[in-house]
Formats: structure tokens, sequence, C-alpha cells
């Protein structure tokens, strides 16, 4: 049974919403590297320590979403059900994913986001440590899931594999919108890319690639 959050609860997420959206529109506008932490803080209405009590780092005011998504994919594989594999599960929750961007204002984040991202090299090793980090948790959970020891090789080449599928998803999601792909058609295709990949790896590579020469 849900429980509906408490005021104060729901007050500290207002609080952390606003600090978000603000710093994203001052981001947007003049590019990450531009706005100091100090900025945001007036934009929002709030100091400067409490911007740092609900995000540690400056990054964390544009990554803040990725936590909750390595909660969420964890979840999916460790709560698959009996008889699915890991890759299986992987994929659908992936793919899943993709629906969200069947809307205009989600497409138009990702365009933003990419123009943010790429044009400040703070945030794009940000980002790779996210995705390590992502990687690290996962190689970790198949380990468990498998039963493998700790010197197997196996659930790291499987995360990399898997995580690889997401990274390449979200390169061509945001060259995608940044190229003016309509909305209505950017899940679609981003699913298309997705069920391609997904399908490489559940064939495995022994016959991609073959030289013909």
């Amino acid at each position: 049974m849900s429980v509906e959050p408490g005021l104060r609860e729901r007050k500290k997420q207002q609080t952390r919403s606003a600090i978000a959206q603000a710093a994203l529109r001052l981001f947007a506008d003049r590019g990450f590297d531009a706005v100091s932490v100090a900025e945001v803080a007036r934009a929002a209405d709030v100091s400067v320590a409490t911007v740092f009590n609900y995000f540690p780092t400056k990054e964390d005011l544009v990554y803040e979403r990725m936590e909750a998504f390595e909660e969420a994919l964890l979840a999916a594989i460790r709560e698959r059900a009996r008889g699915e594999s890991i890759l299986s599960a992987f994929g659908r929750f992936i793919l899943e994913r993709t629906q969200q961007a069947a809307t205009p204002d989600v497409s138009e984040r990702v365009a933003t986001l990419a123009r943010m991202v790429t044009a400040s090299p703070a945030l794009m090793t940000r980002e790779l440590q996210v995705v390590a980090r992502y990687t690290d948790s996962l190689a970790r959970l198949i380990a468990e899931e498998t039963g493998a020891s700790a010197d197997d090789p196996e659930p790291r080449v499987a995360a990399e594999a898997l995580m690889s599928v997401h990274r390449a998803l979200i390169d061509f999601a945001r060259r995608s919108a940044l190229a003016g792909r309509p909305s209505s058609r950017l899940a679609g295709d981003i699913r298309v890319q997705g069920e391609r990949a997904l399908a490489l790896l559940e064939r495995g590579l022994r016959d991609y690639g073959v030289a013909q020469r």
C-alpha cells in the first residue's frame, strides 16, 4: 500500500525540483560552465548551502535523475520473472524508457541537455563517471545473480556490453534531437535501434563483421 508523503517531505521535494529547474534554465541559456552555484541559488530563492544540501556537486544539478535510474535498472534485473534472462530484463527496462521520448517536452529536453553536456568538459567527465558507477553496480549484481566467483570476468564483460547499449541509445537520441528529428518519430526510432543492439547481443559476436577478403 502506497503512503502519501508528509508535508515536510513534499516541501523538500518542491524545493529540490525548484532548484533543479532553475539550474537547468540558467545552464540552457548561458552554458553550464558560465553559471555559478550562487546564481542558481538566487534564481531558486534559496541559499547556496541549501543547494548543496540537495545537490552535493554542481554537476549533480544536471544529473540528479541518474541515481533513480540506476536503482530502477538494478531492481528490474533483480526482480525479473523466473526463467527470464538478465539480457531480457535489461532490454525490457531500456526499451520501456524509450517511450518517454514520445512527448515534445522530453524531446526538447534531450536536445537541450545534449547541447549543454557536449559544451562542458566538466559534464562530459561526470557523465563518464556516472556510467562507470552504473556499470560497477550492474557487474556486482550480475555476479550475485549468477553466483560467479570474485575472479570471474564474465559479470564485468556482460555489464559492459549491456551498458554499451544504453550509451549507444543515449548518443543516438541526442544526435537525433539535435538534428530536429520530430518527437513523433524519436521514440519509435530509438526503440528500433535498441532492438537491433539487443538482438546483436542475443546472437553473440561470433559471426559479426567476418572479413570477406
